[in-house]
């Protein structure tokens, strides 16, 4: 593989020094984009996008053209691997993703089982093609939903308010829903693990919805099944470590047990200081995140001010991953995301001298 002209992220991960704090924008790839909106046109639909390899390099690339943004990320959704497993996933307009085929049957329930991966193939396919377009420029991350946030669609039948069917199901049959967790847990194990022989030099696991649980759910029903995963992932391609990164979002509370699990960076969303969360885990991990994605409506004037807040508060050294606390806005102005970038690598030069 073509040598890495710009490892700056890869080393922040692993707490190993750098001249400044690297960033990425979680959704960086995506409708704020002129350019995107027209990719999209051209493919048809969002899953056109995300089938097609070229269209899916096309759309990975168009951020790094615009930003020197320190990673890449693979263009794709979480929802193709329980629609990978049979569920029948299609996007209803106006109304996001839904299922053909939600999970509220027993029967349904026990004959889920782990997919051919041959059924993803146009993901793995897609990595290795975003590899050799980077060719070197940035590193690559690959991507899944948690256990967690997958069942939440797939039993739910689609995106949720209250998450009534899953949570009635936790607390009624919660070996029903160990079982779905399991195997979503095995899927995604060997969905990412592909995605790393594909050319993935890190990877995220994205628990969007383990915020919605209690606290002793929490740990049973998410992070139980995220540590599953992370302790059957290959950490080493290219003869360099594969980092991992879990982000929980509105889960800061839960900060030192995120943290004990076994991957290299916890992400924070914007409801946690950032300060504080360093000291709480000491060197154990590094943190990502964690500016607040609605601050980019702001002006860039002010936008370079609550970056420089952010950095001040993390402080001197490395392991600190400049992100959003969630994805972007398509509404987001293009030039406040350049202001963004721009004033992370301004300002955290003298963070790390």
């Amino acid at each position: 593989m073509t040598q890495l002209k710009n490892d700056t992220f890869l080393r922040a991960l692993l707490k190993e020094p750098v001249e400044y704090t690297p960033i990425w924008m979680m959704r960086q790839a995506g409708r704020y984009l002129p350019e995107y909106r027209a990719s999209r046109a051209r493919a048809g639909s969002f899953m056109g996008l995300c089938t097609s390899p070229d269209f899916a390099t096309e759309v990975t690339l168009q951020p790094l053209d615009r930003f020197p943004l320190d990673a890449a990320i693979l263009f794709s959704d979480i929802l193709t691997v329980p629609d990978a497993m049979g569920l029948g996933l299609y996007f209803a307009e106006g109304e996001g993703p839904k299922f053909e085929r939600p999970l509220r049957d027993e029967a349904a329930i026990r004959a889920l089982a782990v997919p051919d991966l041959g059924r993803l193939q146009y993901v793995f396919d897609a990595v290795a093609s975003i590899r050799k377009a980077l060719d070197g420029r940035v590193p690559l991350i690959g991507f899944s939903g948690s256990p967690f946030t997958l069942a939440c669609y797939m039993i739910e039948g689609g995106g949720s308010d209250d998450f009534r069917h899953i949570k009635a199901m936790l607390y009624s049959r919660p070996e029903l829903l160990h079982h779905i967790l399991s195997v979503t847990a095995d899927t995604v194990t060997a969905y990412l693990n592909a995605q790393i022989d594909a050319g993935a030099q890190a990877v995220q696991i994205f628990d969007t919805w383990g915020g919605a649980l209690s606290h002793a759910a929490y740990k049973e029903f998410s992070l139980a099944y995220m540590q599953r995963i992370i302790t059957g992932l290959k950490r080493e391609a290219d003869g360099r470590r594969v980092p991992v990164i879990v982000f929980t979002k509105n889960g800061g509370q839960w900060l030192e047990d995120i943290a004990a699990i076994g991957a290299d960076c916890v992400g924070l969303d914007w409801t946690t200081d950032i300060g504080l969360a360093r000291a709480r885990v000491g060197d154990k991990v590094a943190l990502q995140g964690n500016f607040d994605p609605n601050a980019l409506f702001a002006e860039p004037a002010a936008i370079e001010r609550e970056a420089g807040r952010i950095l001040a508060a993390y402080g001197k050294g490395s392991g600190h991953v400049f992100n959003l606390g969630h994805g972007i806005s398509q509404h987001v102005d293009p030039s406040h995301a350049a202001a963004l970038v721009e004033a992370v690598h301004k300002l955290s030069r003298p963070y790390h001298l």
